[in-house]
């Protein structure tokens, strides 16, 4: 025979069982927030992001790598975005977004290309040089870039569970370098990293999108790969310690965005 403690313990149990459960799961009388907010055929907001871009670069085989060393090497670093956000729904599960925004960026590129100095009485690739003692500033270039970037991507979402629900988007980008000295007449002999103005992109984002009483909050992360090679090459008369040591380098970013709508 169960003893009343026994009873009260299971009685408790099952109480706190239901009450997880009402706290876990729908019910009829639990109100979702925002309820017709997704149908919307527009919807607006705003986004910040904390971003991490990169160079991924392809080296030229003679003037880039020595004895299967990397000659030119990235280094990255963290800054900051923000923008807005437009979103057009298109159906129940897809939505067409247009997130317009600045990212500031900052990156580092170090030449260890002192060995090209074998290379001075000319080859066909480039002209003859004076060779130069190459000094840390000559070394190092810090590579500040603004990008406007405006990106067009389909957003995929899942059935909603309550105030939250998860998506996937994918895109293209148009980026445009506000910093990109590619009309400068002087270049890296004179301490000038010279890039594209004009850059396309492809991005693709995941995330979980909550709602709460007042305005939806969505976290996620997003990848933007550049498609075309962003560098611009030195002048002709340059020693090939610079560009000539690079085939391509392209721009790739990872982003924690935070957006408000």
């Amino acid at each position: 025979m169960r003893t009343f403690p026994s009873k009260i313990s299971l009685i408790t149990a099952i109480l706190v069982a239901g009450l997880a459960s009402a706290q876990l799961f729908r019910t009829k009388d639990r109100m979702d927030n925002l309820e017709s907010f997704d149908n919307q055929k527009f919807s607006y907001g705003f986004f910040l992001a904390g971003n991490n871009f990169d160079y991924k670069l392809v080296l030229d085989p003679r003037f880039g790598i020595s004895k299967q060393q990397n000659l030119v090497r990235t280094k990255s670093s963290y800054s900051f975005g923000a923008g807005l956000i437009g979103k057009m729904r298109l159906n129940e599960n897809f939505d067409l977004r247009f997130e317009p925004g600045l990212q500031f960026v900052e990156r580092e590129i170090y030449f260890d290309t002192q060995s090209n100095d074998q290379f001075a009485a000319g080859t066909p690739a480039n002209l003859p040089f004076t060779p130069r003692t190459l000094t840390d500033a000559d070394k190092l270039r810090n590579v500040k870039s603004t990008y406007v970037d405006l990106p067009l991507l389909i957003e995929i979402h899942g059935d909603r569970w309550y105030n939250s629900r998860p998506y996937a988007a994918a895109g293209v980008n148009w980026m445009l370098n506000l910093q990109s000295n590619s009309d400068a007449a002087d270049d890296n002999a004179q301490g000038i990293f010279r890039s594209t103005t004009s850059n396309f992109a492809w991005s693709a984002e995941i995330g979980i999108q909550f709602y709460f009483s007042r305005f939806k909050l969505t976290p996620g992360f997003r990848g933007t790969f550049m498609i075309n090679d962003e560098m611009v090459p030195d002048n002709a008369e340059t020693p090939p310690y610079w560009t000539p040591a690079i085939v391509s380098a392209k721009s790739r970013a990872l982003m924690f965005v935070l957006k408000f709508e």
